[in-house]
């Protein structure tokens, strides 16, 4: 009787601090944070188009599963977490729209389940504003249905950061498997982005008691980085050689201050290199210096109602995956900092649900029409961009298949070899492997083109004002979206 009468003062007391810190498992919450999954699943389809080619990073991730063209150069940076994620529909099928709509449900499922993870650390209400806000984001939407590792390692450091807290607190086991399927995720997707959004909690759990949780984190970031080291043991000559290898491919990594760049890609820019000409306008930027104002508010709000971890964990772990790519990588990409806005959601939501219920009458409902229409005015930029964005993408994307289009005329048809600047992706969409004789994705060299052009059809993709190779210079060439293709088709080859 006595150990009952405990277990449940210890029940009343555990969920009388839940309802002080406004953590109470409401049903409706749940509700909440599914309607806001379900949105952003919606929005992706309405606004990014599922029949939206394919990007030039999507062709190297999707074509190696796909049958429809081998597989491209994989570079050192990548890692296998893409092609594993589009394997169930990419392995079977070359449609576009069903690999988007497939890629939209799941991101709208994986932010479900990410958020779902703070029940019991934020309000519900914190939860969904928070959720909202990172889904609205142009650069969110857009990379969502896109097969790109960078919303997932966003995702997964959100739920990693949650299950951390809630692990450390003994919560059900189900916490725990949690953490080490997010830290797979992440290191999955890019390994040495995990490593960066993790830091403070491997700091933190190794500084505190009880260590097993960060040994749970440590399993799930050695299971998802097991194909990386493998693949770098077998290509690159070790885990050490392929990291020398992709700071190459990255421009050598080292001090370089790229907050300038970061700034010049939010008009929508999807690669800033090099990155130059003048910034966005201020509607379109002044989110973004915003941000860590709202992000020390939500700290302060969070040390003032006793609950700082829930805070200070999730702004320490944007930092440090912010880190790399504002101060250490010398070009910039919108995706890169995907984490970092993740992260950063939930204590900006829980500062603007403040702001919003803190003043007195008469000036709480100034304060919240003012709020009201700051938001309204940055989803309506964060729309602006997004159509500019997709319609930039998608105009470069049918140039490709115009380009195809072209090749298969002339007889450029698999099996096949292209060659050149956009050899990569105009393979993809002609069904043609790719090589390059220099660069990061040298795999080849001019004799063995030249001898496999007496074998299969073979292109030579040439922009304008450039000449032919030397294979090349003697084949006939058309013009072509961007400048020139000199190619050859042998009269044995199909």
């Amino acid at each position: 009787m006595a150990g009952s009468a405990h277990a449940t003062l210890a029940g009343i007391r555990r969920e009388r601090s839940l309802r002080m810190s406004g953590g109470v498992r409401r049903p409706g919450a749940t509700a909440a944070l599914g309607l806001v999954a379900a949105a952003f699943t919606l929005a992706q389809l309405l606004l990014v188009r599922p029949g939206m080619g394919l990007g030039w990073d999507e062709t190297v991730y999707v074509s190696q599963v796909s049958p429809h063209a081998p597989a491209a150069f994989f570079s050192a940076p990548r890692a296998r977490g893409v092609p594993l994620l589009v394997l169930p529909v990419a392995s079977w099928s070359s449609s576009t729209a069903l690999l988007r709509i497939y890629l939209a449900v799941l991101s709208g499922l994986a932010l479900f389940l990410a958020l779902r993870a703070w029940r019991g650390l934020f309000p519900g209400r914190v939860l969904a504003l928070g959720g909202a806000l990172f889904a609205s984001l142009w650069v969110t939407l857009f990379y969502g249905p896109q097969a790109m590792p960078n919303y997932w390692v966003a995702v997964g450091a959100l739920a990693a950061v949650a299950c951390f807290l809630r692990a450390r607190r003994g919560q059900e086991r189900s916490v725990r498997w949690g953490l080490a399927a997010s830290g797979a995720l992440m290191a999955g997707m890019r390994p040495m982005d995990a490593v960066w959004a993790v830091l403070p909690l491997l700091a933190l759990g190794l500084a505190r008691r009880p260590r097993r949780v960060v040994a749970l984190l440590l399993a799930g970031l050695a299971a998802g980085e097991a194909a990386w080291v493998v693949e770098a043991w077998v290509r690159f000559g070790g885990p050490v050689h392929r990291l020398a290898d992709a700071s190459a491919v990255e421009g050598g990594l080292g001090w370089h201050l790229a907050v300038a760049d970061q700034l010049r890609s939010l008009g929508g820019r999807a690669l800033c290199r090099p990155c130059t000409g003048a910034p966005p306008a201020p509607a379109v930027t002044v989110w973004w210096f915003v941000l860590p104002v709202l992000a020390l508010i939500g700290l302060a709000v969070a040390v003032r109602a006793r609950r700082p971890a829930a805070t200070l964990l999730p702004l320490a772990c944007g930092a440090t995956a912010a880190f790399p790519y504002l101060f250490l990588i010398g070009y910039a990409a919108p995706r890169f900092l995907l984490p970092a806005y993740a992260l950063l959601a939930l204590p900006v939501a829980d500062a603007l649900v403040y702001l919003v219920r803190a003043p007195r009458r008469p000036w709480r409902p100034v304060v919240a029409t003012l709020l009201c229409l700051g938001l309204a005015a940055h989803l309506a930029v964060q729309l602006a961009v997004l159509v500019h964005t997709v319609d930039t993408a998608g105009a470069e994307r049918r140039g490709w298949s115009r380009t195809a289009a072209t090749l298969h005329r002339l007889g450029v048809r698999p099996p096949c070899l292209l060659t050149g600047g956009e050899a990569i992706p105009v393979a993809f969409y002609t069904g043609c492997a790719s090589a390059a004789t220099a660069g990061h994705n040298a795999n080849s060299t001019g004799a063995q083109i030249a001898a496999t052009a007496r074998r299969i059809p073979v292109a030579a993709l040439v922009s304008a004002g450039s000449r032919p190779p030397g294979y090349a210079r003697a084949w006939p060439s058309e013009p072509y979206d961007g400048g020139r293709l000199s190619y050859s088709v042998p009269r044995s080859g199909p």
